[in-house]
């Protein structure tokens, strides 16, 4: 899940070497991205290419006006998900059951919604029009779930993200009630232990992450796992939950 703010790297890409892309559906192998991550420039967010990206462990991250920028950066972080922390706090905030939580059931606001929390705050985002629509797209096609957290019937926070195999991986978070967030990731870990998965990829390291455990590991380490489980055929999963209760997740 990229950090809050919009890319700072706005416009290295004019200043070093990168992949151009065109029309052809086709990536350079994610090892030859630069120091900083960037790896290639241009062409589309059309789902097929979508999903290719992510199969080899790559993914799109600009600001509003700079042309799709894609990212494969070493290290990588990642949150395994036996080493989720869920911390004495966030687990009393979950048995009170002052959220319920749902999946599947409003994707398109929360996507809204991880975009306009930080156009509020004045962080920037990258989720504009066009990220929007495509990955409302991959939801439409099975491949993009969210995790939509509810107080007094107002969604309070969320999270969504993309699934292949037995992988996860995680774009954004948004949070208007404090730990809204922190607990559609908790209910997230909890569905995909049950399911077998193994991690979510949550791209580029921020603190917030870290506390709740995860951690940045080589990018050797990512792709191996990635190629062992986003080739996976997809499981009997059912994305869809409706309004429940926090505390049956604990």
């Amino acid at each position: 899940m990229p950090p809050t703010s919009c890319s700072p790297f706005a416009d290295h890409f004019t200043h070093m070497p990168v992949f151009q892309l065109n029309k052809t559906l086709l990536f350079p192998p994610p090892q030859l991205a630069r120091d900083d991550g960037l790896l290639a420039v241009g062409g589309d967010l059309s789902a097929k290419r979508l999903l290719l990206a992510y199969r080899m462990g790559i993914f799109p991250w600009y600001a509003p006006g700079e042309p799709i920028l894609w990212w494969a950066p070493d290290p990588r972080l990642v949150l395994l998900l036996d080493e989720f922390h869920l911390t004495r706090r966030l687990a009393r905030t979950m048995r009170r059951n002052i959220f319920e939580i749902s999946m599947d059931q409003a994707f398109g606001d929360v996507i809204k919604q991880c975009a306009d929390v930080r156009l509020k705050n004045g962080e920037g985002t990258w989720i504009d029009q066009d990220m929007t629509r495509a990955y409302c797209e991959l939801h439409n096609q099975g491949y993009a779930h969210s995790v939509e957290c509810w107080r007094d019937g107002k969604l309070a926070g969320g999270l969504y993200g993309v699934s292949l195999g037995n992988m996860f991986f995680g774009e954004s978070m948004f949070s208007l009630v404090s730990d809204s967030s922190k607990v559609a990731l908790a209910v997230l870990v909890n569905r995909l232990k049950a399911w077998r998965f193994e991690l979510i990829d949550c791209q580029i390291g921020t603190d917030h992450l870290r506390s709740l455990g995860a951690r940045e590991i080589p990018a050797e380490n990512f792709y191996n796992r990635l190629n062992k489980n986003a080739s996976l055929p997809a499981g009997q999963e059912d994305w869809r939950l409706e309004l429940t209760k926090t505390a049956c997740f604990l």
